[in-house]
């Protein structure tokens, strides 16, 4: 250190052009760096659907889901499984460790299936997903025309859209969602058929020999190579109508003598609904590493080129842009950040009344930044409300380490007008080197255990405190080499002191500070009140998990009575969109039956809205979802509705549940399961503040059960399939060749007339063609039976269980959860059932204990770097319990703005430890250098007196930086409100502790002691 001076004298220049080169880096980097909403991270869950038809539920479980679990469950790393079984259908979700590679599961989940795929029904299909945010929509559009009718819409998104919206850079698929499939129905003449003893089965095998391109090979003329083809492929209605179905040789007998070529929309039981015109949906997704806003702008251009080539009376309309709310959240985290500098700023102009040592402090926080930006670019970070928050809470400290050196320089000036500034210069930097470097490792090192954190908030906040890592490291170096010379830069005359004064200006003394160091007894009872408030306060605290945004997007889910018919379902689902186009904080929705936005089992009776809020709108999105519920639950009783915001349900269907309470019944009878959940909602809905309470049995519609008599089938020489599949002629139709036309190939489906009419008593009334060609009665040769529906099954970890959930309204978590629990502790279990919590509470109770632990870890690595500093046990035990008291203002803050203790908040309590004990390292330091010229009481003062301006300047600096993220002003702040009030409050506490607590503690621990100082060498 002694040729610092030196150093920044032969050094400045090129420093100077590092700072240069900073600040341009910083640029470019601000300019490249990707822009989301939240980090860029794969969940740890992997979905796997499997769809087997329409099996019942009992045999789905035994012949696919249960296979499945026992696969998946020999997968390496996983945490836990659980599954959901439906009509047949059924839907596993495996739960990794966090430290697992996502990639290899999936990859090892889909080998384990691959291998059992043999002992599963044949007609299974299997979907394996990894969950990630990239799987979800980031914008949708609503294709509508008054003209067209649905399979043309369709066709038009499909064949024109949707290729056209691919070419966007960053577009992983464009999903068309609705509209109609168009289709070539062949509508048999059952009467026709009979008479001429045809059957199903003749029509069925000439379509099979037909409607096929097929190569016989090579034909070698010459010097010529031809390529030989067979194109026996059906490509109009009038070929499809020629076919010859029977000719023996006393008549030929076409497909049109027996029946007509009809075209019609496909059997879909599935609705899309946009603003109360029934249309088509364009979902767009995003490559995993895409920049959003970058492929937001891009998608709206192409959007609007689109528009121009539609056929007339065809809009394009967007529904849904995710990017409208990450650009508003950045741009308010962005702003909060910028006002806070600049008002922190004018705080170091107001207490140092010197323009250079302002500007100096005006530069250097840019060039931290910049550095910043470089380093989160260079590891891959990307812009999103996790780091621009990290940003934007470190700035109050960057703002710290600058106005700390800044301070020191301008008060060594003000002591010594008459030496020159590099003199000044080293002495200053000289002086508060070994200070510097403490305090800024116990700032930092109170982050480090944040590894430690699991779950969705340790993914999220570890990028977060990362982050703050990332810019107070940088913070450090730029403060403490390039800083000086920023200074230097700015002194016209390096040779003298520019501070222009008369005589020195030395410290003066704050008799105060003697007043209360003489009276350790106020200090006591200042540290009693504080360790009061710890104990306390957080009992009457809120709480909750994550801190809430106000997205101004709503999600819906529906579900109406189990069996509902979708025209019945879509009535009732007008009704409520005339109550959703009537608010007026609505501008615009979108609606789906049958089918929802994520990766899920979907009922025809089950499906969701999306419904946007208008910019700037007056009532939050929670007053909007709860006049909605109030007006929907009144007018139609019997929908099941569950409201959220689109972010927080993405993030839920990610993670294990979207409500935040989530009560888990286990036991090994479904019937039981069934009677204990229906006891547990009731219970769960007389808690006040809770709503959507929802029992979690799922039953799927009534069955008509055709039960074939083997015996009856044998006599007429007729099998189970040959049965079933005339049955599906009768109803859904069979699937029996395809049409090709221009670039697209259309179903031919073969149907009975009056398939769509067919109720009931009609279908036991159905004849049945045997092989001969006559008709026989289905009553001789089945059962009819009709059947309720069957209970969804959920199973965890291959336990059965009951999933009952709820949603809050208008309270914390906190207050909720032990109201439930105590309610249902009254419940009387059976033995060997067994109730335990999940959803938003579990991940909330688990985050509570990580957070205990790294408040410990982090207090005690900031006790350890002041015992390696100081050499002192005494003093590294006062600023630690100084600086964990500070804790007791963070309480206090959160209690009176009525903040709940979440993970954000927790964390601004953890930082406030490391903020404190900086603090009184620099006061100690300062109090031990003033013991070589001072007695014990007169180096306290000066001490105190010393860092008054600066501490107050940090205090003040910090608080009016953090004030625009603690208002909560704009989408993006919101998140980080809660981490701001908590340190704000901290900052609060800290003064009197730093300026009355612990001068009156060292007294009392160093009245009576004797310092040994180093011989100074000149």
């Amino acid at each position: 250190m002694k040729n610092l001076n030196n150093f920044f004298i032969t050094h400045k220049k090129p420093i100077s052009l590092m700072l240069f080169i900073i600040l341009l880096g910083g640029g470019f980097a601000y300019s490249r760096l990707q822009t989301s909403l939240f980090p860029e991270i794969t969940f740890p869950k992997i979905k796997i659907i499997a769809d087997a038809g329409l099996q019942p539920v009992n045999k789905m479980m035994i012949t696919v889901t249960k296979p499945l679990e026992n696969a998946v469950k020999q997968v390496p790393n996983l945490q836990y499984v659980r599954s959901t079984t439906s009509r047949g259908s059924c839907e596993i979700s495996a739960f990794m460790n966090w430290d697992a590679d996502i990639d290899l599961s999936q990859q090892q989940i889909q080998s384990r299936i691959d291998q059992i795929k043999n002992d599963l029904p044949p007609e299974v299909n299997i979907s394996v997903e990894k969950m990630n945010p990239s799987i979800l929509p980031v914008s949708g559009y609503t294709l509508e025309s008054h003209s067209k009718s649905p399979i043309e819409l369709k066709q038009l998104a499909t064949y024109t859209v949707k290729p056209f919206l691919s070419q966007v850079d960053g577009v992983s698929e464009i999903r068309v969602i609705g509209g109609k499939t168009k289709e070539y129905w062949l509508v048999l003449n059952t009467q026709k058929m009979g008479s001429l003893g045809l059957t199903p089965d003749i029509i069925t095998n000439t379509l099979a020999q037909t409607g096929f391109i097929k190569s016989e090979g090579y034909l070698s003329d010459y010097k010529m190579l031809y390529l030989t083809v067979t194109d026996a492929s059906v490509n109009t209605s009038q070929q499809l109508e020629n076919l010859v179905i029977s000719n023996n040789r006393k008549r030929v007998i076409q497909l049109k003598d027996i029946g007509s070529i009809q075209i019609n929309p496909g059997i879909e039981y599935t609705k899309v609904n946009a603003n109360g015109h029934e249309g088509v949906l364009i979902a767009v997704i995003k490559q995993p590493n895409a920049n959003l806003i970058d492929l937001s702008d891009a998608m709206t251009q192409k959007v609007a080129d689109l528009q121009k080539i539609l056929p007339a009376g065809v809009t394009i309309k967007p529904y849904y842009v995710q990017a409208d709310f990450v650009n508003a959240s950045v741009k308010s985290v962005s702003d909060s950040l910028w006002i806070g500098l600049a008002l922190a700023i004018i705080v170091a102009i107001i207490f140092l009344r010197s323009v250079k040592a302002s500007t100096t402090i005006l530069i250097t926080i840019p060039v931290t930044l910049c550095l910043t930006l470089i380093v989160l670019y260079a590891l891959g970070y990307t812009f999103n409300i996790m780091t621009l928050g990290a940003i934007a809470a470190a700035i109050g400290l960057i703002i710290d380490d600058a106005i700390v050196v800044v301070e020191q320089i301008h008060r060594t000036h003000e002591e010594h007008p008459e030496e020159p500034t590099l003199t000044l210069l080293q002495r200053a930097v000289d002086y508060l080197f070994p200070a510097m470097v403490g305090s800024s490792i116990s700032t930092i090192v109170i982050f480090i255990p944040f590894v430690m954190m699991t779950g969705v908030a340790g993914a999220y906040f570890k990028v977060m405190t990362n982050t703050m890592i990332i810019t107070l490291v940088c913070s450090f170096f730029v403060t403490w080499i390039g800083l000086p010379v920023i200074y230097l830069l700015l002194t016209r005359n390096q040779q003298t002191n520019s501070v222009q004064v008369k005589e020195a200006h030395g410290v003066k003394r704050q008799r105060w500070v003697s007043f209360f160091i003489l009276r350790p007894y106020l200090s006591i009872i200042m540290m009693l009140a504080l360790a009061a408030i710890i104990i306390f306060i957080p009992a009457g605290l809120k709480t909750g998990f994550l801190p809430d945004m106000d997205e101004g997007s709503i999600v819906l889910d529906y579900t109406s009575p189990p069996g509902t018919s979708l025209e019945e379902t879509d009535r009732m689902l007008r009704d409520i969109e005339k109550i959703i186009i009537k608010d007026p904080e609505v501008a615009a929705y979108s609606r789906r039956t049958g089918t929802q936005m994520g990766f899920f089992i979907t009922e025809p009776n089950t499906g969701d809205y999306l419904i946007q809020l208008k910019k700037g709108h007056d009532k939050t999105t929670e007053e909007v979802i709860g006049d909605l519920r109030q007006k929907i639950e009144s007018t139609q009783p019997a929908l099941r509705v569950d409201f959220g915001q689109v972010i927080g349900d993405m993030l839920g269907d990610l993670m294990t549940s979207t409500q935040p309470i989530e009560i888990k019944v286990f036991g090994d009878d479904q019937i039981k399961l069934q009677q204990l959940s229906k006891q547990i909602a009731a219970t769960v809905s007389s808690v006040k503040g809770t709503a959507d309470v929802f029992d979690g049995i799922v039953i799927a519609g009534p069955s008509v059960n055709i039960v074939p008599d083997y015996t009856r089938l044998a006599q007429y020489n007729l099998t189970p399939a040959n049965l079933q599949t005339q049955v599906q002629s009768a109803l859904q139709g069979n699937v029996i060749g395809s049409l090709f036309e221009k670039e697209q190939q259309s179903p031919i489906r073969m149907v009975y007339p009056g398939n769509r009419s067919l109720d009931v008593a009609s279908l036991k009334k159905l004849t049945v063609f045997l092989p001969n060609g006559k008709p026989l009665p289905i009553s001789q040769l089945a059962n009819v039976e009709l059947r309720q529906g069957d209970a969804e099954v959920q199973r965890e970890n291959l336990q059965a269980m009951g999933v009952i959930s709820a949603r809050l309204d208008n309270v914390d978590l906190g207050s909720v959860m032990p109201a439930i629990k105590k309610n249902i502790s009254a419940i009387n279990l059976p033995p060997g059932y067994h109730v335990e919590y999940g959803g938003a509470y579990a991940e909330q109770q688990q985050s509570f204990k990580e957070l205990l632990i790294i408040l410990i870890t982090s207090s005690l690595l900031v006790f350890g770097v002041i015992l390696f500093l100081f050499k002192q046990f005494r003093i590294a035990l006062l600023i630690l319990v100084v600086a964990v008291l500070g804790i007791g203002g963070s309480f206090l803050a959160l209690w009176l703005t009525k903040t709940p203790l979440n993970v954000g908040s927790y964390t601004g309590l953890i930082m406030i430890v490391g903020i404190i004990g900086e603090n009184a390292i620099f006061t100690f330091w300062q109090f031990r250098e003033s013991t070589k010229h001072n007695n014990i009481n007169e180096a306290i003062i000066y001490s105190i007196s010393t860092r008054l301006r600066p501490k107050l300047m940090t205090a003040l600096g910090a608080i009016i930086a953090l004030m625009p993220l603690a208002l909560g002003i704009g989408a993006g702040a919101q998140l980080h409100q809660p981490l701001a009030i908590a340190v704000i409050g901290g900052f609060l506490a800290a003064l009197p502790l730093l300026l009355i607590v612990l001068p009156s503690m060292l007294w009392l621990l160093y009245r009576n002691y004797t310092f040994v100082h180093p011989p100074t060498t000149t």
